[in-house]
């Protein structure tokens, strides 16, 4: 998350839910990849994941009108991206 959600109501609704909010500081970021190279930033998984499905056309436009078709489709795209990631570590 970013500082756009750094506020009370927000921090109690994330932790009600169970989980554990992921909100830094400007500049907290920058001394944590100086201190450790190997430092990935969690709010651009999300976002990366979005760009990945993003590359299906049919999922970007949305062609199809029944929900079910749609969600497979999405399931699909995301099994492609899982076996795309696999083949390459192994």
């Amino acid at each position: 998350m970013d500082k756009g959600y750094d506020y009370d109501d927000v921090r109690h609704t994330v932790a009600e839910c169970g989980y554990v909010p992921q909100i830094l500081a400007r500049g907290e970021e920058r001394k944590k990849q100086r201190k450790s190279p190997r430092y990935r930033a969690r709010r651009w998984v999300c976002e990366r994941t979005h760009s990945w499905l993003n590359r299906f056309r049919r999922i970007l436009v949305r062609w199809e009108k029944k929900v079910a078709n749609y969600e497979a489709m999405l399931h699909f795209a995301c099994a492609y991206i899982c076996y795309s990631a696999a083949a390459v570590l192994g």
